[in-house]
C-alpha cells in the first residue's frame, strides 16, 4: 500500500507546482487584467482597434476605437443601424460597445460574457482565452453555431 501513496502525492505536487509561479506573460491566465489592452480586430472584411476595459463592477468591457472605411457612400460615419436595440442604431461606428460583462473564470481559465457582431447586428454568449502566441481567442456561439476570431494585443 506504501507504494502507492508516494506516487500519488508526487503526482500531486507536480499538477499543483504550476499554480505556485508567478506569471509576467500577456497569456498568463492567472491575473483577469490581463486581458485589459488595445487589439487589432479583422473580421467580415472590417478591420479595427477595439480597447479592453475594466469596469467599476469587476466586469470586463470592449468598445472599437477606431475602424477601417468608417465613412458610408455619402461620406459621412457609419452608424450602428443593424442594433437590435434601436436605441443604439445612431451610435457612430467608432463607438460600439462589442463586448460587456466579461468575468474571469480563474477555473477555466478564460473571460466569458456577451459579445455583439455589428455587422450582422446579433449578440451571442462570447469566451475569451488567450492562446501560447498572446492572441486572444474570442468565441462566440449563438444557439449551437459557434464562430471564433483572434484579436491581435497591440499595447
Amino acid at each position: 500500500m506504501k507504494r502507492f501513496l508516494v506516487p500519488a502525492v508526487f503526482s500531486a505536487v507536480i499538477l499543483m507546482f504550476p499554480a505556485f509561479l508567478h506569471c509576467e506573460e500577456p497569456s498568463c491566465p492567472e491575473d483577469p487584467d490581463n486581458i485589459v489592452g488595445v487589439y487589432f480586430v479583422s473580421h467580415e472584411g472590417e478591420e479595427s482597434r477595439v480597447r479592453i476595459f475594466r469596469q467599476p463592477d469587476d466586469t470586463y468591457s470592449a468598445q472599437v476605437l477606431w475602424i477601417k472605411d468608417s465613412l458610408d457612400r455619402d461620406g459621412n460615419l457609419r452608424l450602428d443601424t443593424r442594433n437590435p436595440d434601436k436605441s443604439l442604431r445612431n451610435v457612430p461606428c467608432n463607438r460600439i460597445i462589442i463586448m460587456k460583462g466579461l468575468k474571469y473564470d480563474s477555473e477555466k481559465g478564460r473571460w466569458s460574457g456577451k459579445v455583439y457582431d455589428p455587422t450582422r447586428g446579433i449578440r451571442a454568449n462570447a469566451a475569451c482565452s488567450f492562446d501560447p502566441d498572446g492572441r486572444l481567442r474570442v468565441r462566440g456561439s449563438l444557439l449551437g453555431i459557434s464562430e471564433t476570431v483572434w484579436w491581435e494585443k497591440l499595447e
